[in-house]
């Protein structure tokens, strides 16, 4: 892909099944798979995920890697910082329909960290995936 096919910015993120989270982020958040690229370790080594106009990158980048939600799972301190519903380290994704994606995520098993919200600065909702990532998600208005 050529560097103007990539928007400005693009999240990357590690996840201990990349090849899950490139299945679960379809089902769950509605991102199409654009590309993917396996190890000789058979790991995935770079995948690549649409979101509207936006792309995020993710891989498995060692078996050592740790996921957010096990890293809580490990860390009392970890525990703690999250205990909030607020995005800690998250990705930030306007949705065109926030009731049926809220309901899409729901469906296959996100963590809601909050239920839609409305007000400034738009309707919103807080999920956490599979692994324990952090999202929030905007409608446009």
């Amino acid at each position: 892909m050529a560097s103007d096919e990539y928007p400005p910015v693009i999240p990357m993120l590690a996840y201990e099944d990349g090849f899950a989270a490139l299945a679960w982020l379809a089902e769950a958040f509605g991102f199409r798979e654009r590309m993917r690229l396996v190890g000789d370790d058979g790991l995935l080594a770079h995948g690549e995920m649409e979101a509207g106009d936006g792309v995020i990158m993710l891989a498995t980048p060692t078996p050592d890697y740790v996921s957010p939600r096990r890293h809580r799972e490990q860390c009392e301190q970890a525990r703690k910082w999250s205990a909030v519903p607020w995005i800690i380290n998250g990705v930030l994704v306007y949705v065109d329909d926030l009731d049926a994606h809220f309901a899409q995520a729901r469906a296959a098993g996100a963590t809601i960290l909050s239920e839609i919200e409305e007000g400034p600065p738009a309707r919103r909702y807080r999920a956490e995936d599979l692994e324990g990532h952090r999202w929030f998600f905007m409608e446009r208005e």
